[in-house]
């Protein structure tokens, strides 16, 4: 790993180069400068993504979800909670899939919730159901 990691802003979707040593330092965005870890999910949507997935050099945990999922709507206090948990070593994402249908087709989400962890840009582990914030960190962490 090199001594520094390329971040992408929650807000802006800049990519941000952060020394290793200093993620747990409250980096801000060097675009918009607004801080980069914020113990919450970032929303994302067909526009941003790929530049989430592709340019973050932490693992992404996706939550794939729907508005009228009552196990997702149940599981999201506890996925707001593993993100406070898991940041900053591991960003926490969710994607709306009545919003972003092609993408949830694109990676064949059949049932909601889905978790899935991505490094590299390549989705290397899959859970679909909910989950309880310790179900989730321990998850996450045996897949990270």
């Amino acid at each position: 790993m090199s001594d520094s990691l390329h971040i992408v802003c929650p807000y802006c979707d800049a990519v941000n180069r952060v020394p290793s040593g200093k993620l747990a330092e409250q980096p801000v965005c060097g675009k918009c400068r607004q801080r980069l870890f914020t113990a919450h999910p970032v929303e994302l949507n067909s526009g941003n993504f790929q530049q989430h997935i592709a340019r973050s050099d932490i693992p992404v945990l996706m939550d794939f979800w729907a508005p009228w999922c009552g196990p997702c709507r149940m599981m999201a206090p506890a996925f707001v909670q593993a993100a406070a948990q898991l940041e900053p070593g591991m960003r926490l994402a969710k994607l709306n899939t009545e919003e972003a249908q092609e993408l949830a087709a694109r990676f064949n989400i059949r049932s909601i919730p889905t978790l899935a962890l991505f490094k590299g840009g390549h989705e290397v582990a899959r859970q679909a159901g909910a989950m309880d914030a310790a179900g989730i960190v321990r998850w996450a962490q045996m897949h990270r």
